[in-house]
């Protein structure tokens, strides 16, 4: 399922990053890779905010809707 509709508060681990390839290496740089945990910690208007190695990162809806966990 896409990030986006995960629930705040649980870990879940990333099984594929979508997207053009320019888009997944962005992900990447921000920590987002294949195998990470990642928990979201608040969702506001659509955009997330997640705990990702230990740093919180906002992200838009259409990126969440990427990274599928």
């Amino acid at each position: 399922m896409p990030l986006v509709l995960a629930s705040a508060g649980s870990p879940c681990i990333i099984k594929k990053i979508g997207g053009k390839e320019e888009i997944r290496q962005f992900l990447e740089s921000l920590g987002f890779v294949v195998g990470g945990e990642v928990t979201i910690v608040s969702a506001i208007g659509g955009n997330l905010i997640v705990n990702v190695k230990g740093s919180r990162v906002a992200i838009g809806r259409d990126m969440a809707a990427k990274i599928m966990v």
